[in-house]
């Protein structure tokens, strides 16, 4: 599996043009064509990371931010569970740790947003 096929599976539900996903790839230092590491913690996050720039992406697009109301079905409240899901992706990344890691075995947590 390539780091562009892996991007996929994280967004699924979101279509992208594959060139747009792999600048989406390469800005957060990914090559698309690479094969994907499910062992490499840094690896795995460099790809959350990808994820999150795509999802900030949909939220700075305004048109999206309306509430939208036909006959029968609602859909409001996107801008807030797009932050939502923000937010918990943005977590999910922090408490990812390093391939580095540390030597004496102390860990650092980020307790204040």
């Amino acid at each position: 599996m390539t780091n562009l096929e892996r991007l996929k599976m994280e967004c699924e539900g979101i279509s992208l043009d594959d060139n747009k996903l792999i600048i989406y790839l390469q800005e957060n230092e990914l090559n698309a064509i690479d094969n994907y590491d499910p062992s490499s913690k840094t690896n795995k996050k460099n790809i959350l990371k990808t994820a999150l720039s795509i999802l900030e992406s949909i939220a700075n697009n305004v048109s999206n931010m309306k509430n939208y109301k036909t006959d029968d079905i609602s859909i409001s409240q996107f801008s807030e569970n797009l932050n939502n899901r923000i937010d918990a992706l943005d977590r999910k990344i922090r408490l990812i740790p390093s391939d580095e890691g540390f030597t004496d075995g102390a860990s650092f947590i980020y307790m204040f947003k």
